[in-house]
């Protein structure tokens, strides 16, 4: 590691700031309707990376506010939608998904992401596999 990576990483950590690497990732989402005959697969960007957080020693005398760490969010995204092949008639077939534009260390917002660790691994497909790419 050269020595200017070395100071400015030193240099963050004592002032409490470093480089983010949350960025925009690649991801493959399985997508399918019960009622549909196909799986597809979209392949989008998501948020992904490491922020810089503190835990304090003293929890206990700190209001639950401040206790919060940041995570890689989404600062600008967009939604697409995608038609799912396969559906009948009487069956929605379309699919809106984010696509992140860009990223930040925030606070994690519920009203668009999943703030806590995946519990089940789904993003499989168990019918015949469609690929979207847009």
């Amino acid at each position: 590691m050269s020595p200017f990576v070395v100071m400015s990483l030193l240099f963050g950590l004592i002032f409490g700031q470093t480089a983010s690497l949350c960025a925009p990732s690649e991801y493959t989402i399985h997508v399918e309707k019960q009622e549909c005959a196909y799986c597809l697969a979209i392949n989008t960007t998501i948020c992904a990376g490491f922020c810089m957080t503190r835990d304090s020693n003293g929890k206990k005398l700190l209001l639950k506010s401040a206790l919060s760490q940041n995570v890689c969010t989404y600062k600008e995204m967009l939604y697409r939608t995608v038609l799912i092949p396969g559906c009948p008639h009487h069956t929605i077939p379309y699919y809106s998904y984010p696509v992140a534009v860009s990223c930040k260390c925030g606070k994690c917002n519920t009203d668009y992401s999943d703030c806590v660790r995946e519990r089940v691994r789904t993003n499989y497909c168990t019918k015949p596999q469609k690929l979207c790419s847009l």
